[in-house]
């Protein structure tokens, strides 16, 4: 019987990534001094989605990796996805990709070398949907899976998107429901049912390639892709980085519905009480039943966009023209002064 992916894993996805207090604890010495390289736009003294290196007053480099272990057994589903959430950070800085390494762990005894061509057979496939090259990469024999790529792209140095910049009264959208955690855990639990798979895999499989657009499109603030620290952890370093507090309304929230079911099995992912944990110091929400979503740690999320109040119609309206039919495009809260919460949920 073929070994399952995701037994050889044990985090999922993005709800893999290393506790935010702990992330923290890691970094505080190396943080950089953007000061000391003039041509570092974007750098890691901020919570951004991607590096940005500026080349010339044209263009700018967009650098980033992004791997993770299984949410899926199917190998060649995995590469998929992996791929795309590693593209979606240059997405979420405005920019281009242009071309990707693969990074590949596999246990070269336990699992056959075929699964890991499938891997990356998922990984092109996306790739050229991107229209860039899979051009290379590392692989290292190791007894835990985990696959991703290493992505470069361009922006223009004016157009960058960065999670800062969130303006008092913006509108926040968001363009993916949540649930793929949720979904996943429950596939990693023998629990998941077909129609819950392939919900999975439409929003998991999905290019943020509108991000590209953005800087094009009038009003757009800031821009961050929601993926392990769930939409409570993004939000609240959007808010952090832009100096703001917000509101968001649970009812217009877009959510995978097949994964509402679980959420009463109670099977949710281990990193969705991890989420709370860090952030709740920071929320205030009388909605008990917003825990399990707000938390949910997203693999290849949505884009969550701060978007000015007055261009909001404009801007869902090019939304709906990149295809963003399945949902209703709507504001899903609004970008508040500083106070002493970072985030209010309402109803």
């Amino acid at each position: 019987m073929e070994k399952r992916l995701t037994h050889f894993s044990s985090g999922s996805g993005c709800g893999c990534k290393i506790h935010p207090s702990k992330l923290e604890e890691i970094l505080k010495d190396v943080r950089l001094d953007v000061h000391s390289f003039p041509n570092l736009l974007v750098g890691n003294d901020a919570s951004d989605d991607a590096s940005v290196l500026k080349i010339n007053d044209e263009w700018a480099l967009v650098q980033t990796v992004d791997f993770f272990t299984p949410i899926v057994d199917d190998p060649y589903v995995f590469g998929q996805i992996a791929a795309a959430n590693a593209l979606s950070d240059v997405y979420a800085m405005g920019g281009k990709p242009l071309m990707a390494n693969a990074l590949l762990c596999w246990p070269v005894e336990e699992l056959p070398a075929e699964q890991a061509a499938k891997v990356l057979e998922g990984a092109k496939k996306v790739c050229d949907k991107a229209h860039i090259p899979l051009a290379g990469g590392h692989s290292i024999n190791i007894k835990e899976i985990a696959f991703g790529l290493s992505v470069t792209g361009t922006v223009h140095p004016l157009k960058i998107m960065k999670n800062a910049g969130a303006t008092i009264g913006d509108v926040l959208f968001l363009t993916k429901p949540l649930g793929t955690g949720i979904l996943s855990t429950a596939l990693k639990r023998g629990k998941l049912i077909e129609s819950g798979y392939y919900a999975l895999l439409q929003v998991a499989t999905e290019l943020n390639a509108i991000g590209a657009e953005l800087s094009s499109i009038d009003g757009v603030h800031a821009v961050t892709d929601v993926t392990g620290f769930g939409l409570y952890g993004h939000l609240i370093e959007m808010c952090k980085a832009s100096g703001v507090s917000a509101e968001v309304y649970f009812d217009k929230i877009p959510k995978i519905a097949e994964a509402a079911q679980y959420i009463q099995e109670f099977i949710l992912p281990d990193n969705t009480f991890r989420n709370w944990n860090s952030y709740a110091q920071y929320i205030d929400c009388p909605l008990p039943e917003a825990f399990a979503w707000l938390n949910d740690p997203q693999t290849n999320g949505g884009l969550l966009i701060a978007v000015d109040e007055h261009t909001a119609d404009t801007f869902a309206t090019a939304l709906k023209k990149h295809g963003f039919t399945q949902f209703p495009v709507e504001p899903i809260g609004r970008i508040l002064p500083i106070e002493e919460k970072l985030i209010y949920v309402k109803r």
